[in-house]
């Protein structure tokens, strides 16, 4: 590996003290894994090179936002023409949809997706009206099944997520299958159709077929004007709430973690994922201060079989985070399914 190689970004950190956004040039030597930083206004080295381990070369694509020492920064642009050659590449986003038939096998599914080589950049489940799912399916309308397809994504919970990778739109296709599960069992065994889908219409997941309908779609799903689109699907009742942390999520850990809470009998009633800055992890953990114990090495010995027994790595890096008490169930889910998702 060339030790000199480096990857220059132009980002931008939104400054809450000072209320204004302050760009930088972040550099990686994916080498030895570390970064440094120079204040593009002052021209001054705002963080010399250090190794971080945090950071990977896959994070690295316009418009992601990466976590560098707890600041989040937006990469904005390419630093210099090595870099957009180099890594300039053919990354799409496509919209993944789970169907309502295969929302209990969302854990197989992401779990397939993560192996697949795409990264799960958006993720929520949401119940859609009679008016998304005609505005979803608005290509269908001269179809003859077109009410039976309106009806049967409107019957229960879907989860939309957003896909990132080379040639995401095909990719996902691909690993999608024939639209016909029964065609796809035959022709496709591997594909998320053949293992999970019914027939043509129950057919378990979705994909766009071009980036137009995959713009159009995303739109739908997670607007960028700043609407929030279909409504997520908490019902705020009998509920506790599980916090999948950053580096499970990372580590490709969703779908396993997600398997093991469908198996232990839970219901998972609503699940979305969330960019959190500093200032809402401050506001959520504020009645956690000074309660916070051991856990890890613990949960490893005397609960082996436990989610931060498995999926852990230590204290901090353990995981899930889960309500402790029963009165705050309700509040943890309100801050993330009210509060956050607004």
């Amino acid at each position: 590996m060339n030790h000199s190689e480096r990857f220059v970004f132009i980002a931008e950190w939104y400054d809450p003290n000072a209320s204004l956004l302050r760009r930088y040039e972040l550099l990686f030597y994916p080498g030895d894994g570390s970064v440094e930083m120079h204040d593009v206004k002052n021209h001054r080295t705002f963080l010399k090179r250090t190794k971080y381990d945090d950071l990977r070369l896959e994070d690295l694509f316009i418009g992601n936002k990466v976590n560098v020492f707890s600041r989040q920064l937006v990469l904005i642009d390419y630093g210099d023409q090595y870099t957009a050659r180099q890594l300039g590449s053919r990354k799409e986003k496509t919209l993944a949809l789970i169907k309502p038939d295969a929302v209990t096998k969302a854990g197989e599914i992401i779990e397939i997706i993560n192996k697949a080589g795409f990264t799960i950049t958006k993720l929520k489940m949401m119940m859609l009206s009679r008016k998304e799912a005609t505005d979803f399916h608005v290509d269908h309308q001269s179809r003859p099944f077109y009410n039976e397809m309106i009806q049967f994504i409107t019957s229960g919970p879907v989860i939309a997520m957003e896909l990132l990778r080379d040639d995401a739109i095909c990719e996902w296709k691909r690993l999608l299958g024939p639209a016909n599960s029964g065609v796809a069992r035959s022709d496709a065994p591997g594909s998320i159709r053949a293992l999970f889908g019914t027939d043509g219409i129950r057919n378990a997941a979705h994909g766009p077929d071009s980036f137009a309908s995959a713009a159009r779609e995303m739109e739908l799903f997670f607007p960028s004007s700043g609407g929030c689109g279909p409504a997520n699907t908490a019902k705020f009742t009998s509920c506790t709430c599980c916090i999948v942390k950053p580096h499970a999520v990372s580590e490709g850990l969703l779908g396993k973690i997600l398997m093991a809470i469908r198996d232990a009998c839970f219901e998972i009633s609503a699940i979305q994922m969330f960019n959190m800055d500093r200032v809402n992890v401050e506001e959520f953990y504020e009645v956690y201060k000074g309660v916070v114990s051991e856990y890890n090495e613990i949960a490893r010995h005397l609960r082996p079989g436990t989610l931060r027994a498995i999926f852990g790595k230590t204290k901090i890096q353990n995981a899930v985070h889960c309500t402790d008490l029963p009165e705050d169930g309700l509040l943890e889910v309100q801050y993330f399914f009210k509060i956050l998702d607004n």
